[in-house]
């Protein structure tokens, strides 16, 4: 498990948001997200080597963020912390006994 897994490290609190879709009152629906949770998080960027592996693949702003594990989420979630966004791209268990996760995140907006 990373240093950065150490429940003493979850330092930030995030909001996890779920996607919601809304009729759009023509056949179709509006992607959108509704909160799910408050959670304590450990919140990076990637390093720079991880950064450019993400560049290679089309992404931009990445981070990492590890939360107590909840079994709940996959990638098409969203997190937002002090005004930014962030896509989940994946979501996977930092040990054993699924007792954190690290999410890989893109940062979307400010």
């Amino acid at each position: 498990m990373s240093a950065a897994a150490t429940p003493g490290l979850l330092r930030r609190r995030i909001s996890i948001e779920r996607p919601a879709d809304a009729d759009d009152g023509a056949g179709g629906v509006t992607r959108g997200f509704a909160p799910l949770a408050t959670v304590a998080a450990s919140l990076e960027p990637l390093s720079a080597e991880e950064a450019a592996a993400g560049r290679a693949l089309g992404l931009n702003r990445l981070w990492r963020a590890t939360i107590r594990g909840r079994g709940d989420l996959t990638g098409g979630h969203r997190v937002a912390w002090r005004g930014h966004v962030f896509d989940v791209l994946s979501v996977r268990p930092l040990d054993a006994d699924g007792r954190f996760e690290e999410l890989l995140c893109e940062e979307t907006g400010a």
